[in-house]
């Protein structure tokens, strides 16, 4: 499968379980929040190359980001230029006493899952976690770089396209189950 081709499916299987405006505005909301919890962390195990310093919060950002570009590389970017700065904060906040930099961490990342079951219960549908654990987690943050980019109006094109084979395939199954 292409990249165009892979690109198309995951899109389409995102947004087909995410149509409602408010299910959308709390993914927009939660998955930077669960980011943030698990990066802070993360930020919490790291090495000092002379000036500058790497953790395992910034392995992780970069693992994400080279998975992305073989998704799409101005989608992979712009997520890249967010999660840095996400990781700059949770950075900062890792830094804190254990005991505050934890609360916030645990608050933060189980804080934003709860609002995506918030989501998905106005939605009625079931959260992709629930199914695929594993491919939710890892495709959440590319599709909310997707969602800022849709709602800025960029990419019309792709995103008419994505909806076009939602309906195509919302028809099919349709008929399938009419027979």
């Amino acid at each position: 499968m292409n990249s165009q081709n892979k690109l198309m499916d995951m899109l389409t299987g995102y947004a087909a379980a995410h149509q409602h405006p408010f299910n959308i505005f709390v993914h927009l909301l939660g998955i930077p929040t669960i980011m943030l919890g698990a990066l802070i962390p993360l930020t919490w195990v790291s090495v000092q190359a002379g000036d500058v310093t790497f953790s395992l919060a910034h392995v992780l950002v970069v693992a994400f980001f080279l998975f992305y570009l073989t998704l799409d590389r101005i989608f992979a970017v712009v997520f890249l230029v967010a999660a840095l700065l996400l990781t700059a904060l949770a950075a900062r906040i890792g830094d804190l006493p254990l005991a505050t930099s934890g609360s916030i961490a645990a608050a933060a990342f189980f804080g934003g899952y709860a609002l995506q079951f918030v989501g998905h219960a106005v939605e009625k549908s079931m959260p992709v976690l629930v199914k695929h654990p594993i491919q939710a987690n890892l495709a959440a943050p590319f599709f909310t770089v997707v969602e800022v980019f849709k709602l800025l109006g960029l990419r019309r094109a792709l995103f008419d396209a994505v909806q076009t084979e939602i309906a195509s395939r919302r028809a099919a199954a349709g008929a399938g189950t009419s027979e």
